[in-house]
């Protein structure tokens, strides 16, 4: 398996700190790879001379994906786990629920650990994390510790400064957007006439008011107005709703269903079986909405919802960020066939949108406990109130230039764009007819392309025989994304041929006897044979694969 080059660098910088400081934190968004970058950073550590290590996360789901993809990145390397119903502690790796560890009992029977992983590490203030770390310390005072995760300022504003002393790297939103990992959020301010009210609502210690964004938001005209507004922007869309209490959710679905529109809620009062019930008739497809009270923003997702919308304001930027992110995963085609995603439409009826800004947070490990309200500037294009740090207006698209930025942000690396996914590949991708629609790269193990096909753009993998599988369909740069992963997925450094000397040699005798065509083109390479070859080989399996989603669809 091959990191992305953006993932190799936060790999890279987080030993480097985790070397240099014993501890570090990395902040990645859903989309960046989260748990394939910290096997990567656990297995360089191994390398180094770490024996034994622990992977804590706080659901019985993400110690087993954890585990799963960590054998992917290390499969030398062995594990275990450690949960309410196994406990062992035999592999090199133990992934571990928190839950359970953090009991006297099982504290005391913990061996020595090298290293510390904490996953959704902004929970790591919580007793229950405190306790295990407290004594990972203290029987390995030179024990290397590296939290994971996308929100790093926690709602309570305690900050995260006495667990990590530093932030190795931060792979931000924007850049997964740009570089095709996470599609694009369309935002639409919608202004129902209870803006000022929303704004005089106050805060509790956890958030805003609740009850009191439900009395203003919580009304049939209101209701009726969220399901007329979705049919204009967002219809046939599969969508999540975040209310503000159970009460405000139930009546949301109510409206929804009353004009025929499929909708279920959930809520943190149900009971496990209920919950899944309820998940189950959306990401089946009985509804198309699903309406929530706080249950959704961390820990789900479902890559077909292409709709978010917001009834309820955030005091807290990560909540908003959460909330958005459950519709910015692209979509697997082989996992939803039917479904070609290129955006996610945020419908935005509360005042979160206008007081966060863009999707993008700041990391400030210290704790935050002051109350004053965040300073503002008012856009010059419509007039709207914004947060001071934000650099694109979120209501009308109007962008601060400040002096400099566009050159800083290209030496940081920051801006993506499809020439450089390319030219940052391990992979040399091939142009086969030179005319921008068709392009295939090459491995020992796999091939991907992408290709334009009436209009809309496709992306197709496959594996030496093996049937020809389509990755995505819609925007280009999702699709080279796509099929790059693809790679990345089946071959290995060792078999990526792009920094190879050999494939700017001429094309060999045997291949022209493939290529009868190209017998006369002085300029063909051995490596762009390779790929005509593979494309002459694979031509009705590539056919077939987008065809076959295509009439499905």
């Amino acid at each position: 398996m091959i990191l992305r080059p953006r993932q190799k660098e936060l790999v890279t910088r987080s030993v480097s700190a985790l070397k240099t400081h014993g501890n570090t934190l990395a902040v990645a968004p859903t989309g960046a790879g989260k748990t394939i970058m910290l096997s990567a950073i656990i297995g360089e550590m191994f390398r180094g001379g770490s024996e034994k290590a622990c992977v804590l996360a706080h659901r019985d789901e993400l110690t087993f994906q954890n585990q799963d993809k960590f054998k992917r990145v290390n499969p030398d390397i062995s594990t275990g786990v450690f949960d309410a119903s196994v406990k062992s502690w035999r592999g090199d790796v133990t992934f571990a629920m928190v839950q359970t560890l953090s009991r006297e009992n099982n504290l005391s029977a913990m061996p020595p650990m090298d290293v510390l992983v904490i996953d959704e590490a902004h929970h790591a203030r919580a007793d229950s994390y405190m306790r295990v770390i407290e004594r990972v310390k203290a029987a390995n005072k030179d024990v290397k510790l590296l939290g994971m995760t996308a929100t790093p300022n926690r709602g309570d504003k305690k900050g995260l400064r006495p667990v990590f002393s530093n932030v190795s790297d931060q792979i931000t939103v924007k850049e997964l957007i740009a570089s095709g990992h996470l599609v694009q959020p369309r935002t639409f301010v919608m202004d129902v006439g209870v803006q000022d009210e929303l704004r005089q609502v106050k805060k509790t210690a956890s958030d805003f008011d609740m009850g009191a964004v439900s009395a203003i938001m919580n009304t049939r005209p209101i209701n009726d107005a969220v399901v007329s507004h979705w049919r204009e922007k967002a219809r046939n869309r599969k969508t999540v709703v975040f209310c503000s209490t159970v009460q405000h959710a139930e009546d949301v679905a109510r409206s929804f269903n009353a004009a025929e529109i499929p909708a279920v809620f959930v809520h943190g009062n149900m009971t496990d079986t209920e919950r899944e019930a309820v998940l189950s008739e959306y990401t089946d497809g009985a509804a198309q909405v699903i309406v929530n009270v706080a249950v959704l923003t961390e820990g789900w997702d479902h890559p077909p919802t292409s709709c978010v919308i917001l009834l309820r304001p955030s005091s807290y930027k990560s909540t908003m960020i959460q909330m958005i992110g459950r519709g910015l995963r692209t979509v697997d085609p082989a996992e939803h066939p039917n479904v070609h995603k290129k955006d996610c439409v945020v419908l935005d009826f509360g005042t979160s949108t206008l007081l966060h800004g863009s999707l993008e947070q700041d990391v400030n490990l210290d704790d935050q406990m002051g109350n004053g309200d965040a300073p503002t500037k008012e856009c010059p294009e419509c007039g709207a109130e914004v947060p001071a740090a934000v650099k694109e207006c979120p209501l009308c698209g109007y962008e601060w230039q400040t002096q400099g930025a566009p050159r800083e942000l290209a030496e940081g690396g920051f801006v993506m764009s499809e020439i450089d996914l390319l030219q940052r590949s391990s992979f040399l991708w091939v142009d086969l007819q030179g005319n921008d629609k068709y392009f295939l790269a090459t491995g020992f193990n796999a091939w991907g392309g992408v290709f334009l096909k009436d209009g809309e753009w496709h992306a197709v993998g496959g594996r030496k025989n093996g049937p020809a599988t389509l990755l995505a369909a819609g925007d280009r740069i999702l699709c080279f994304a796509a099929a790059d992963d693809w790679l990345n997925l089946y071959e290995t450094d060792e078999t990526a041929h792009k920094t190879r000397s050999w494939v700017h040699q001429p094309a060999t005798e045997k291949q022209l006897q493939y290529l009868p065509n190209h017998r006369n083109d002085y300029s063909l390479t051995r490596y762009k044979a390779s790929a005509l070859m593979t494309m002459r080989f694979n031509r009705d399996h590539i056919r077939n694969a987008i065809d076959g989603t295509r009439s499905a669809s």
